[in-house]
């Protein structure tokens, strides 16, 4: 049952575009995103929110 869940549910990188190359890792629901996530957090090195992109 466990291998079933994590087909729909990945674990996916959201690299920085501020080019730190800080890195966020989470799991994404692909049935109702299954286009590339872009979030807007925090990045530590610049000590700013920035936008964080979907990487494979």
């Amino acid at each position: 049952m466990a291998g079933k869940a994590s087909v729909n549910r990945p674990v996916i990188t959201l690299r920085s575009t501020a080019g730190t190359g800080f890195t966020y890792t989470t799991t994404k629901n692909r049935r109702n995103t299954p286009d590339r996530l872009e979030l807007i957090k925090f990045d530590p090195v610049i000590r700013k929110r920035v936008p964080f992109k979907e990487t494979r």
